[in-house]
């Protein structure tokens, strides 16, 4: 009998700080109409406070998982964090979550692929589920982009926002999960969004810190066409792979880096805003915590059975699609 990996129950969190548009116009030269015509974006969440990493939304996030899906932490067997702002190099932001709630009986790693990590890191924890190796794999998707943006910048101050979403990954033999996928990459974008330094070949020095080098970097435009190309190519893929109609489709599940981006790839799949998530309004992009938190934010509304197309695309350049179906009501 296939073993498939299913969500079987999904946590999320924001932090309580809200950096509205308005307040960002007493920052920088621009204004709530060019950002929500540009963006979609009205407020995203911001981590304030002494020594707050990624992990600290993580743990919130997770905790809330477990609690809701009544999983006894000692039961878990990985915990994956996907994540492009970890607290520390090392150790793993994943392990300083599992820690903290209590997982003491599993392994855990990061995973970083930018904006596509959290889909990386499902296709990636459902492989030891459907290999029949483990039962219960939590993946999380956490990052504290303000700790990376430089709110000078009027181009990137706008975008981002702090936040975390977890699932729980556990084997279905009816047919229900993660069904298939298209993920890829192209390390020639590199050059259109990448953080300067901060790592092994540009270690921070007062020189790259002084030349705001360890802040986010990217060419909008270039960055815009790759995404609404590759996101809508690998989402048809999937569609096409798995006989999918428009019709056959929920739900999208876009990574919310921008609401011309989304429109763009829902239109190209003929699906209507009706059955597109969208959060990226009180959220912003929130990089790998985008795609959880809209499963957070719709999970009432998502039936047993419903064909979700999950799609996202991030620096690197990295991008994928897949196809789940959802496995049970709330």
């Amino acid at each position: 009998m296939k073993i498939t990996a299913a969500i079987t129950g999904v946590g999320g969190y924001v932090p309580d700080y809200v950096l509205t548009n308005a307040e960002l116009e007493r920052l920088v030269d621009t204004t709530d109409e060019w950002i929500t015509s540009r963006t979609g974006i009205k407020e995203r969440r911001l981590l304030k406070g002494k020594d707050q990493g990624s992990s600290v939304m993580g743990i919130r996030a997770v905790q809330e998982l477990l609690t809701k899906t009544n999983t006894d932490p000692a039961e878990v067997d990985l915990v994956i964090c996907a994540t492009v702002t970890p607290d520390v190099l090392f150790p793993a932001t994943a392990n300083i979550i599992a820690a903290s709630v209590g997982i003491h009986n599993a392994f855990g790693y990061d995973l970083n692929a930018a904006c596509s990590g959290f889909l990386y890191a499902l296709a990636t924890g459902a492989q030891f589920v459907q290999g029949g190796m483990y039962k219960k794999v939590i993946v999380v998707g956490a990052d504290k982009m303000s700790a990376i943006v430089d709110y000078t910048d009027r181009a990137n101050c706008i975008i981002f926002g702090d936040g975390a979403g977890a699932v729980l990954l556990e084997p279905s033999t009816d047919g229900y999960g993660l069904l298939d996928q298209v993920l890829r990459a192209d390390g020639n974008g590199e050059q259109y969004l990448h953080q300067k330094a901060g790592g092994s070949r540009r270690p921070p020095t007062a020189e790259t810190v002084a030349n705001k080098e360890h802040y986010i970097f990217q060419e909008g435009a270039t960055v815009f066409k790759f995404a609404v190309t590759n996101m809508a190519d690998v989402a048809a893929q999937v569609m096409a792979r798995q006989g999918l109609t428009h019709d056959d489709v929920a739900w999208l599940v876009p990574h919310q880096a921008n609401k011309r981006i989304i429109d763009a790839t829902a239109n190209r799949m003929g699906i209507g805003p009706e059955k597109v998530m969208l959060n990226i309004q009180r959220y912003g992009n929130t990089t790998n915590a985008t795609i959880p938190l809209c499963l957070w934010d719709y999970e009432k509304q998502l039936h047993r059975g419903d064909n979700l197309i999950f799609a996202a695309f991030g620096g690197g350049f990295t991008w994928g699609a897949l196809h789940i179906k959802w496995a049970y009501n709330s």
